[in-house]
């Protein structure tokens, strides 16, 4: 099937029920991803099992960066909001004048 993406068909429940074999074949072939609606609303996806997995994968990826600020929020959930800004804009403040000071010695060194 070369490098083309699965066209994406769209079909209501009592359909996919008569024809569930042959989308199945479908989805196996790579060539349809399958929605089925119910009174005209989306309700599941038929894909292929490679392509559940590259969900699953996406998902681990998506969710990784986000882990550490849970672990944050989850560390300072009782420090009031206000106290926690000025913490951090203390914090940014010291971080900047440190490197406004580190540049400043590397200009004057070169």
């Amino acid at each position: 099937m070369g490098g083309r993406k699965p066209m994406t068909q769209t079909i209501n429940v009592s359909q996919a029920r008569q024809e569930f074999s042959q989308l199945l074949n479908k989805v196996f072939r790579k060539e349809a991803r399958v929605i089925v609606e119910k009174s005209g609303i989306p309700v599941v996806a038929i894909i292929s099992a490679q392509d559940f997995q590259r969900l699953n994968r996406l998902e681990v990826e998506w969710d990784e960066p986000f882990k550490a600020l849970d672990e944050t929020r989850a560390a300072f959930q009782d420090v009031p909001d206000e106290e926690l800004e000025r913490e951090v804009a203390r914090t940014l403040a010291t971080v900047r004048a440190e490197r406004r000071k580190e540049l400043g010695a590397r200009s004057r060194k070169q």
